[in-house]
């Protein structure tokens, strides 16, 4: 098997357009990123600051409402690193890229770290159709971003139909009965009502259907400011048939094994031997966690 040497560890990108159907045609730097199949296969060697090879790569995509912490987890598993303090949101769409040793085979993982504001959910929608794989984050503080995950149709936009601009600045709702409930709120006469998708919906919209999904609670360290408990997290990825862990960016509590979990999973799925069973990602989680003696908080 050929090496090839990784390409730039990190790059940022002009989000691409999508397309009217939805978002299902990926441009510029997406398509060059990865071809129909999602597996980035370089057409020929690059050098990276690193300068390391690799035998075979995947895409993997960081979604999840805004400030749930994907950026602070991309940080702490390519660098080690934790972002303390307040910074300033993605903007449109940012990848980075690391090689793991996975049984003996250099895997390149190409991750992209996406905006969870809804003003860039149209953009992030061209990038779901290439992605090996999504990592679908909350926050254990944060029950909206949990509830998000399933189910977002209590969460309404409201603009007043009779004017030219908003009735009032715009409004986000949670736990109205429906539209003469808003309408009340808001005292106005009429308006026009947008649901918003789901990113369960999203992922199985516009992307590929045999995509690799995990789902994580993050920020676990916040023992105090937890509003989502471990087992709320285990129903829900149990009734989707997705694999679960919560995770810690500050810490580091489960962020490499949750990377080499899936790296493990697309490796085994693209270079499976016809004798060798399936690689169960769950149960692998499961066993590292217990032999690592992780908490479950």
């Amino acid at each position: 098997m050929s090496r090839k040497k990784a390409a730039k560890g990190k790059g940022s990108s002009r989000s691409p357009k999508a397309s009217p159907g939805g978002g299902r045609t990926a441009k510029g730097l997406a398509a060059a990123a990865a071809p129909s199949s999602g597996l980035v296969y370089p057409s020929r060697p690059s050098i990276s600051n690193s300068g390391e090879f690799y035998d075979i790569a995947f895409k993997v995509m960081l979604v999840g409402d805004s400030g749930v912490g994907k950026t602070c987890l991309l940080v702490r598993f390519k660098d080690g690193a934790f972002l303390a303090g307040s910074f300033i949101s993605t903007v449109g769409i940012d990848f980075r890229n690391k090689v793991m040793s996975i049984d003996a085979v250099k895997v390149k993982l190409q991750i992209w770290d996406t905006a969870g504001q809804e003003r860039f959910r149209s953009v992030t929608h061209a990038y779901y159709r290439d992605a090996n794989a999504l990592l679908l984050l909350y926050d254990v503080t944060n029950k909206a971003s949990f509830d998000n995950i399933r189910e977002r149709a209590e969460v309404v936009r409201v603009w007043d139909a009779g004017t030219s601009g908003l009735a009032k600045p715009w409004e986000e709702l949670e736990g109205v009965g429906g539209e003469r409930d808003v309408l009340a709120a808001l005292g106005v006469g009429s308006a026009v009502v947008v649901k918003l998708e789901a990113w369960l919906t999203e992922i199985h919209e516009y992307a590929q259907q045999d995509v690799v999904v995990m789902l994580l609670g993050n920020k676990v360290d916040s023992t105090h400011d937890r509003m989502v408990k471990r087992e709320e997290g285990e129903k829900l990825a149990k009734e989707f048939g997705v694999p679960f862990m919560e995770t810690s960016s500050k810490s580091g509590l489960n962020v490499d094994l949750a990377f080499t979990a899936v790296a493990k999973e697309l490796k085994h799925r693209t270079m499976k031997e016809p004798d060798e069973p399936k690689f169960q990602l769950q149960q692998y989680v499961d066993k590292e966690m217990r032999t690592a003696g992780c908490c479950r908080s």
